[in-house]
């Protein structure tokens, strides 16, 4: 015999799915931003925060990417559930995470001390890889979740800002302007995930 969820169940999953959303952004920002100011040697203005997965407490900033991602990845889950778009690039940004966490970016900038940062290992490029594509998913969902979730030009804007602030810290050559303008853009579609998840959280009967 086969039992069927009941409508009150299925809305109750997509919710719960939602709060993840609200929770993966906060908790990532948090995260960086307490080591990023107690870790020896680590400057804001001139390392990015996924070189906090070097050192002797790497695992906390590991942990924290593998954590936010799976988070993003059931958020994407429940946005499926409840409005159907966006939910692919924005599973594609969960896993990006995930593979960036597995796969420890490269130290470097005297980061951790010693760290001269003129070598790129195999792991490196597959944490840049992984943070690439993920990126490229998230802006992508910016714009695809613009009007479901009633925020049209603000999705839109954030999706480019995210996407302008990532090519930036390229661009700059690791100068400061540049690691403050990405993580302006980080902080921007955290905010942004969370705003999405209790939108639609809230439109879920």
């Amino acid at each position: 015999m086969t039992v069927c969820a009941t409508p009150a169940l299925e809305d109750r999953v997509t919710r719960s799915l939602l709060g993840y959303g609200v929770l993966a952004g906060p908790l990532y920002v948090t995260v960086s931003l307490a080591q990023a100011y107690t870790r020896d040697g680590f400057d804001p203005t001139r390392h990015a925060w996924s070189m906090l997965q070097n050192g002797s407490l790497g695992w906390i900033q590991t942990t924290n990417l593998i954590l936010s991602g799976l988070m993003v990845v059931a958020a994407a889950v429940g946005v499926r559930r409840a409005v159907g778009r966006g939910a692919v690039p924005l599973g594609i940004y969960g896993v990006g995470m995930i593979v960036a966490g597995l796969f420890r970016a490269d130290p470097g900038a005297g980061f951790p001390a010693g760290s001269a940062g003129d070598t790129v290992s195999w792991h490196g490029l597959v944490h840049l890889g992984a943070a690439g594509v993920g990126f490229v998913g998230l802006a992508i969902a910016c714009f695809l979740l613009a009007r479901p979730v009633g925020m049209p030009l603000l999705s839109r804007l954030v999706g480019v800002f995210f996407v302008g602030s990532f090519l930036a810290m390229n661009a700059s050559g690791g100068a400061p302007w540049g690691i403050l303008t990405f993580t302006a853009g980080v902080l921007a579609v955290s905010a942004w995930l969370a705003a999405v998840s209790v939108r639609l959280y809230r439109s879920v009967a």
